[in-house]
């Protein structure tokens, strides 16, 4: 009775106090033992048998073996209980080969399971169930159902525990006649009210999406355990339904009154969308109040659930506050970490795993070499492929395969091959890994090639292939000698209507410079979904066409198709480039509403916007914190504040972000050049070229060149810059030339000026800024016959200049100005308004420098043709149409006039408001009669 009741502190009082203890004393009270889970004390308890020389009987050798199956860790025992048995001759006992059974079966030796099943001269129902839930907890569901027809063809009754755990295989092959089968089996043998069948039942209607059946079963139940609700909980999560598995589980705390950690595991795995987040929230509060908190696997999933919505934060939360942690709970923790970015986080969790001894497997190596997979962290992905070998893991598949992407993402292309022929087995995911990263890595050739091997190998393509191969090719000349016949073979094998394949095409196309077949093949698609789209804004993204991308984001929007990460950051880079603030701000409200605004990449889309838009201080509100910002979070902060003049803070962000301990770039070498070339700093811009491959092995490649170009050449230093492109590390491009002819204007150096035209002749001769940067040295150098003789070249090549325009963005409006514009309807006004100014501007000491106004006619003509400067109407139109004291932005899509330049000071010093002017190169900010540039751009 004590036993029964779990009072097990009484039972033994009394069964210690007993003078004369026979068999059936010791059996009770090692079973109440077992019951209680004092499995440790049931192994003590039998020790002393052997002193009393209890003669052992296979009820108690049945509760041994049961107390070894049951603990999880007494595998060692239970081989010492089996040995035991067999010197008692208690082996083929009936009830002891069943415990056999299910205690090998649970520590996953089925085979020694089916060696004692087949020895065993007598089995009965418990028998061949022990054996079966052994398979079906190994995931061998096939022999599940071969041994249910076995015991059928022997005329062995089944019990409930025997049609609970076929029809839970049933449920696991996913088939659904057999399953109706064996229904039939357990309605004909009066077992389908019992509970274990019932759950199972639900279970598997659930699995296979009959609901309507799996809710028959559970409202016609007799009686429901705590099981049954969960079942039929998980049968609506499976499927889908959040709103009704949140009903049942509102029912079954009220009814039932009992949930456990699986109830919340299961509710929390479909918590983690945007719109059911609260609901997650809610049940972890529930979690907190129910003193599951303490709970290993109630924890872990709501890990999981933080994790897949982007909650780091939450998620962190958690992982520190858990008690005990497994390891589940680490990897979920890694997993979460890769998910946001955070790579150091990662590595920080695999060392204190390893420092801690803490057990690790192939998961947390998956983790780890995920975090490692950009160029940032090769070294440190290095050192954990080494701990993998160490741990003698390199022969996993799994582990492989991370391999060959963290070497591939990372641009070491030859290790990924080595990690490939050195594995022992490949699988379909092998192959892409490769492909994937050969055509990451621009080896169109390569990629291809791999793509035949695979298919000579026997391992067939599946949409993943495709896409990467696909992916591999991104000139005019793979899309004739590679897209073309991919495209082909997709027919050929059926895949022309699978969706990430027709997306993949679609972007091919387009990389190929083929626009009109993506939109063909996107005009085609019968059920476009949000990667179709985006497929689609990413095409004219890289053809330029930024105001067609933001068209497609409202059409997409439109159809009722979901925006993701990528659609935002697309829109986000569109509205950049066009400097379109309100279309940004809409944008990024939208992703907020989402749920997306703390996406790495909508954040930084989002900070570049703002940035690109002249909201400094927007952009820094969105910045994230040091700890968790990215180094393209970095990169961004260091070229806006280069951008719009703060050479001192770019150059202060930078040394901060090597205090944080990241490693600088390439990218951040190009803005940190940059910005020292706008500001004049030659010096400091020629001390960190030379740290660049020094002290942080960053190779120098053209663009870095270009900027220490621009920096000798802004500052007069024109020589240097001529003889450091005749000593670049790498061949120069059109971009150094232009760069150098540019530097020539400035300074008036026609000589030499002629030097860098040539060559950009040479390079590009229908390079139009080429000509008239050339025309414009003749020019300011009074070379009129020079300028007159380029722009009949011009003429002979057809090339035409490039219109200088301006534009205000007002409202919902982009108004668009060019070289002495009247076309507009308040063309009166706006002249009227240029005068007004240029009269103001005259008296406060504004002297026009006509040495701007590029056409060889007298002063006055020069001087009215200034006058006429696209970027002077955009600047009144402004002040027209905007509110007193409201910051005024014009955008130019050619480099400002020295003369417009001082126009826009004198501007702002009498009309005291702040004007923002951009070029394509850098922010002018004019406030009281001053620019940020302090005239040197």
């Amino acid at each position: 009775m004590y036993s029964r009741f779990a009072l097990v502190d009484c039972a033994r009082y009394l069964f210690d106090s007993l003078s004369v203890r026979n068999a059936a004393s010791w059996n009770t009270m090692m079973s109440g033992l077992v019951r209680v889970g004092l499995y440790g004390d049931v192994m003590l308890l039998f020790r002393e048998t052997q002193n009393f020389s209890v003669r052992p009987s296979g009820f108690l050798v049945s509760s041994l073996i049961a107390a070894c199956d049951r603990s999880g860790c007494m595998f060692g025992e239970g081989i010492q209980v089996h040995g035991f048995a067999i010197k008692v001759g208690l082996l083929y006992d009936v009830f002891v080969g069943s415990c056999l059974l299910h205690f090998y079966g649970a520590y996953k030796r089925v085979f020694d399971a089916q060696r004692i099943f087949e020895e065993m001269p007598e089995r009965n129902v418990v028998s061949w169930t022990s054996l079966m839930f052994g398979y079906l907890d190994n995931g061998d569901f096939e022999n599940v159902m071969y041994l249910y027809q076995e015991m059928r063809k022997e005329e062995i009754s089944c019990n409930e525990n025997t049609f609970a755990t076929v029809i839970a295989a049933c449920s696991s092959l996913e088939d659904e006649l057999l399953g109706l089968k064996v229904l039939a089996h357990a309605v004909k043998s009066g077992f389908e009210t019992k509970v274990s069948v019932a759950n199972s039942l639900i279970n598997m209607l659930g699995s296979l999406g009959s609901l309507k059946e799996a809710y028959y079963v559970f409202s016609h139940m007799d009686e429901r355990d705590t099981i049954s609700w969960n079942s039929i909980i998980s049968a609506h999560v499976q499927n889908g339904l959040f709103g009704e598995s949140m009903r049942f589980f509102h029912l079954m705390r009220h009814v039932h009154k009992k949930i456990n950690s699986t109830t919340l595991a299961t509710l929390l795995s479909i918590c983690s969308s945007v719109d059911n987040l609260k609901w997650g929230k809610g049940i972890h509060n529930l979690v907190i109040k129910l003193g599951l908190d303490s709970n290993v696997c109630t924890c872990n999933s709501l890990l999981g659930m933080y994790s897949e919505g982007g909650r780091l934060d939450d998620a962190d939360f958690v992982f520190k506050e858990m008690p005990e942690r497994d390891l589940i709970s680490w990897n979920s923790m890694m997993t979460c970490y890769v998910r946001g970015g955070r790579s150091l986080d990662v590595l920080k969790l695999l060392n204190e795993m390893l420092q801690m001894k803490k057990a690790i497997n192939y998961v947390t190596f998956m983790s780890a070499l995920a975090a490692c997979s950009n160029s940032e962290f090769i070294a440190e992905g290095k050192i954990v492929h080494a701990l993998v070998i160490l741990s003698r893991l390199h022969e996993n598949l799994a582990v492989g395969n991370a391999s060959i992407t963290m070497y591939a993402k990372s641009g070491t292309m030859v290790e990924a091959k080595k990690v490939f022929q050195m594995m022992p087995k490949r699988n379909q995911v092998t192959w892409n890994a490769l492909i994937g990263g050969l055509a990451e890595n621009e080896e169109p050739d390569e990629a291809v090639k791999a793509f035949q091997l695979m298919r000579e190998e026997g391992i067939k393509a599946d949409y993943i292939t495709l896409s990467n191969v696909l992916g591999a090719c991104l000139t005019p000349d793979d899309l004739l000698k590679h897209g073309l016949p991919i495209h082909a073979h997709i027919v050929l094998i059926g895949f022309e209507s699978n969706s990430y394949v027709q997306n993949s095409l679609i972007t091919m196309y387009a990389k190929c410079g083929d626009l009109q077949s993506s939109e063909c093949i996107f005009d085609g698609l019968l059920n476009k979904n949000t990667i179709s789209w985006n497929a689609i804004i990413a095409a004219n993204a890289h053809h330029g066409l930024e105001e067609e991308v933001l068209k497609c984001i409202v059409k997409m929007k439109n159809a009722g198709i979901d925006l993701d990460q990528f659609s935002f950051s697309e829109g986000l880079a569109a509205a950049a480039k066009l400097a379109v603030l309100e279309e940004g701000q809409q944008l990024h409200c939208l992703a907020v509403k989402h749920g997306l605004d703390l996406d790495p990449f909508v954040t930084n889309a989002a900070m570049d916007m703002y940035g690109k838009c002249a909201e400094m201080d927007d952009m820094l509100r969105i910045l994230p914190q040091p700890l968790n910002r990215s180094r393209l979070s970095w990169n961004i902060l260091i070229s806006a504040f280069a951008r719009h003049g703060y050479f001192q803070k770019a150059r202060e962000t930078f040394n901060e972000m090597l205090e944080m301990g990241l490693k600088p770039d390439h990218v951040t070498f190009v803005s940190l050049l940059s910005a020292c070339s706008h500001g004049g700093l030659v010096d400091e811009g020629l001390a960190y070229y030379a740290a660049m491959s020094k002290e942080f092995n960053v190779p120098p490649g053209i663009k870095h060149c270009v900027c220490i170009i621009d920096l000798l050449g802004r500052s007069g230093r024109l020589i240097e810059a001529e003889t450091f492109i005749n000593e670049m590390p790498v061949p120069p491009d059109a971009l150094v030339w232009r760069t150098l002819l540019a530097s020539c204007k400035i300074h008036g150096n026609l000589e030499l000026g002629k030097k860098a035209a040539e060559h950009l002749f040479k390079l590009d001769p229908s390079d139009d800024s080429a000509y008239v940067l050339y025309s414009n040295i003749c020019a300011t150098t009074g070379k009129w016959d020079a300028v007159e003789d380029v722009r009949r070249q011009m003429g002979s090549y057809n090339i035409k200049k490039k219109p200088a325009c301006s534009w205000v963005k007002l409202r919902d409006q982009v108004v668009l100005f060019g070289m002495g514009d009247q076309t507009h309807p308040q063309t009166s006004e706006i002249y009227a308004k240029l005068g007004e100014l240029r009269k103001l501007i005259k008296e406060a000491g504004y002297v026009t420098d006509t040495s701007f106004a590029l056409q060889d006619t007298d002063e006055e003509q020069k001087e009215h043709n200034l006058w006429n400067h696209s970027e002077r109407l955009a600047l009144a139109f402004g002040l027209i149409n905007t509110p007193n004291g409201s910051t005024i932005k014009v955008f130019k899509n050619l480099r400002v006039c020295g003369d417009c330049h001082s126009v826009y000071k004198f501007v702002s010093g009498i009309i005291r408001r702040k004007i923002i002017l951009r070029d394509p190169y850098r922010f002018h900010h004019f406030s009281g009669g001053q620019c940020s540039c302090c005239d040197y751009w």
